[in-house]
């Protein structure tokens, strides 16, 4: 039986070319593609646990979740934890207050950019950044927010916020931003 050899080289070369398919261009390092966020995502934090249970936030996210439904929150930024794609609890009001402006403006949209550090593989990067994104999405959609006004879109490490290899840099590129 050669069927079974040559569908597993089918599905290795789908693989291949679906993942050169979603190489990241144009845009900026934090992943606006239509230029800078207004300052959105300086001193903006989130993060990914290992339980995906989600909490309430302090400092920065804290005022984002009181702020009016009609305006698009500030913190347009969350991080995450190494090699993690659970949002932490501390980070709830962040994304739960991006979930009130969507819900409550069903015409708007988002675009949720995955990024990760660049430790790892291309490829592996690539599947972690989507895995991210995706974890605010589904977030998202318990809240309420309707799928069609969200999509993903997972650069990986190719659009790094910080240059070096420090863990202060490594943690700060660890990422979904959103972009409405």
């Amino acid at each position: 039986m050669q069927l079974k050899p040559l569908a597993r080289s089918l599905a290795v070369a789908l693989s291949i070319v679906v993942i050169a398919g979603c190489s990241s261009t144009g845009g900026t390092q934090d992943g606006d593609s239509y230029g800078g966020q207004d300052g959105s995502g300086v001193g903006s934090t989130t993060g990914v646990g290992t339980g995906g249970q989600y909490g309430s936030t302090s400092g920065a996210g804290a005022g984002a979740g009181q702020q009016a439904d009609s305006r698009i929150p500030e913190v347009r930024t969350i991080h995450f934890d190494f090699d993690r794609d659970t949002i932490k609890s501390e980070y709830e009001s962040v994304v739960m207050a991006h979930a009130r402006y969507l819900r409550a403006n069903p015409n708007a949209r988002v675009v949720l950019h995955g990024h990760t550090d660049e430790r790892g593989t291309r490829e592996y990067n690539m599947a972690l950044g989507e895995r991210r994104a995706g974890a605010v999405q589904r977030f998202l959609n318990v809240q309420g927010v309707s799928p069609s006004q969200m999509s993903v879109v997972s650069y990986g490490e190719e659009r790094p916020a910080v240059r070096g290899q420090t863990e202060s840099a490594y943690s700060q590129n660890r990422r979904v931003v959103f972009n409405y």
